[in-house]
């Protein structure tokens, strides 16, 4: 569904992204894990537009997507990123019907479906009883809700989503990510918690100043080794009883082994 060839990203002159290559198929969870300034959201402001490569190709469905005009993109990819000012004071049920306007025509007044598909949305993100109220009165957490509900409302099949439960308790970061994977979409995600990314990803690439450093299934990557070698830290990693995934316990580097 999505391929990515040779991109590589500079800024002022110093190299960020480096022959970056990418294989995604319909229906895959992939997870992008790294450290802070490995590239992980650099990689996709790239893929979303936001940025411009200094070379590379991203084919999208078969097609060019540096070709493809904006409005386009926007009904195919559904984009959560790290920066989401909002400039305006809109309710949240206004900002989760925006996710409708890539469906929409110039001045087209919304329709029933698009009403039923924004409430849908509040449902899913439990943000119902905050429908009528304003954006900017929200916490934290609760504003990465109302743009996850608008995403949701764009009604894409590939999401690129960049560290998407950042500002969100435990109980909600599970929540979206068992929402996400129910969508049975297409599903791009840099990641942070990595017992998230081992619950949930299919497959996992790893960055490391700028250049794929490895990439495969959790049991693969998520290594001793691997997290010692990338992270610089100690870890015990086992698969656990009753997820049968990959569990990480981080060790403290003072402690001897």
């Amino acid at each position: 569904m999505m391929q990515v060839v040779d991109l590589s990203y500079s800024n002022n002159g110093k190299k960020i992204l480096e022959d970056i290559c990418l294989n995604i198929a319909k229906g895959e969870f992939i997870g992008v894990i790294g450290p802070n300034g490995s590239g992980k959201s650099t990689l996709l402001k790239n893929l979303y537009l936001s940025l411009k490569p200094d070379s590379g190709v991203v084919m999208l469905d078969g097609a060019d997507l540096f070709k493809m005009k904006v409005k386009k993109v926007a009904t195919i990819l559904g984009v959560l990123g790290q920066e989401n000012e909002i400039s305006f004071d809109f309710t949240v049920e206004e900002i989760v019907a925006m996710g409708r306007s890539p469906h929409k025509r110039l001045f087209e007044i919304e329709t029933q479906l698009d009403h039923d598909i924004v409430a849908q949305a509040l449902t899913k993100t439990n943000m119902v009883e905050k429908g009528e109220q304003n954006f900017s009165t929200l916490s934290g957490g609760e504003k990465q809700r109302v743009l996850i509900a608008r995403l949701l409302a764009q009604q894409t099949d590939f999401l690129l989503l960049d560290e998407p439960t950042n500002h969100l308790d435990i109980n909600f970061q599970l929540q979206v990510f068992d929402l996400v994977k129910g969508l049975g979409v297409t599903v791009l995600s840099a990641i942070h918690d990595l017992n998230i990314a081992a619950l949930y990803c299919d497959r996992i690439y790893v960055l490391k100043e700028g250049r794929i450093y490895k990439t495969g299934n959790p049991e693969e990557i998520l290594t001793s080794k691997l997290i010692f070698d990338v992270y610089g830290i100690k870890a015990d990693v086992i698969v656990h009883p009753i997820t049968n995934k990959i569990s990480i316990t981080y060790l403290p580097n003072s402690l001897k082994l």
